[in-house]
């Protein structure tokens, strides 16, 4: 099963300063039809203005997986963490027991984000962040760990769920697949290009919930910059 969601119906929100998407219930955005998928609660498609961005503010118990698409986010936290991450690389906090940090954007040009959450394993534990590049070379025509809570994804950044977030870059007309294990949830979601996932087509930004299937068989309709999140129940 997959479930093409267009990016024209996913919830949205104008702040001015943001414009967000969402692929799942957040904020003020309300459907009780999507509520999350498997695991994965939270996907914002975020769009941020120049010299702007979210204040200080708190998190608990939530795996934060922010994939930067154009631009940089710049992070501060309260345990004293910093860092500036680039469009192609990730970042990673572990909000654990309870963090509190702001994400600007501080480049002189707008700043494109993915941001999932994923729900902890357990709650309650130490909170932490990290960040790494991950060049696109590296990503070319396979599936590439970019956090993961599998100790096998040596290079990825760690996840403290049962899941990994994917990143993909594909040329039109190229072929890439992933299996998937029995009862996972996948959610796929093109950063750039459109694809065809087993016979569905999936535009740029649009989501593909897909569950029941055991395998991934990717075209490449265009060249394309692909995120997937395989995670479980």
């Amino acid at each position: 099963m997959i479930e093409r969601r267009p990016f024209e119906s996913l919830g949205q929100a104008d702040h001015g300063w943001l414009k967000a998407r969402h692929h799942f219930s957040f904020a003020s955005y309300n459907d009780p039809s999507r509520m999350g998928w498997g695991a994965l609660r939270v996907w914002n498609d975020d769009t941020i203005a120049p010299a702007t961005g979210f204040p200080p503010h708190p998190h608990a118990d939530m795996e934060i997986i922010t994939y930067v698409r154009e631009g940089a986010i710049t992070h501060r936290d309260n345990l004293g963490n910093e860092g500036r991450t680039e469009a192609g690389d990730v970042q990673v906090m572990s909000a654990g027991s309870g963090i509190t940090h702001s994400e600007y954007n501080l480049e002189p040009g707008t700043t494109r984000i993915f941001q999932i959450w994923i729900i902890p394993d357990q709650q309650g534990r130490p909170p932490s962040w990290g960040a790494k590049p991950f060049p696109s070379g590296e990503r070319s025509g396979r599936f590439t760990p970019l956090a993961s809570g599998f100790r096998e994804d040596t290079e990825a950044l760690p996840l403290r769920t049962d899941a990994r977030v994917l990143g993909i870059t594909l040329k039109a007309g190229q072929t890439a697949a992933y299996m998937l294990g029995k009862d996972r949830y996948a959610y796929l979601v093109p950063a750039k290009g459109s694809v065809d996932v087993n016979g569905v087509r999936i535009g740029a930004r649009d989501g593909a919930a897909i569950r029941d299937e055991t395998s991934l068989n990717v075209k490449a309709l265009e060249d394309a910059e692909l995120v997937l999140v395989d995670s479980a129940r």
